[in-house]
């Protein structure tokens, strides 16, 4: 039972960082430039960096706890 728990925590996390990170690259297209945009989108830690300068202060802080999120999880799923 609890490595379906962990399983799904996993899950549940990784997709989250990958919506904040696909919905921050998409307010940064809107807001900024493309061209940031697409270099945000192929070196992820630039997303909350400049999303976070640009206004999108919550996005930028859900990809941060999201991705820590996932990270812990990960590691706890390999011990």
């Amino acid at each position: 039972m609890g490595e379906a728990i962990l399983a799904g925590a996993l899950v549940l996390s990784l997709a989250l960082w990958v919506t904040a990170h696909v919905t921050l690259v998409a307010g940064l297209a809107a807001r900024v430039s493309v061209r940031r945009a697409l270099l945000a989108l192929a070196a992820a830690p630039l997303a909350p960096i400049w999303g976070y300068r640009h206004g999108m202060r919550v996005r930028a802080a859900i990809w941060a706890v999201s991705a820590a999120a996932y990270a812990i999880l990960r590691w706890l799923a390999e011990r």
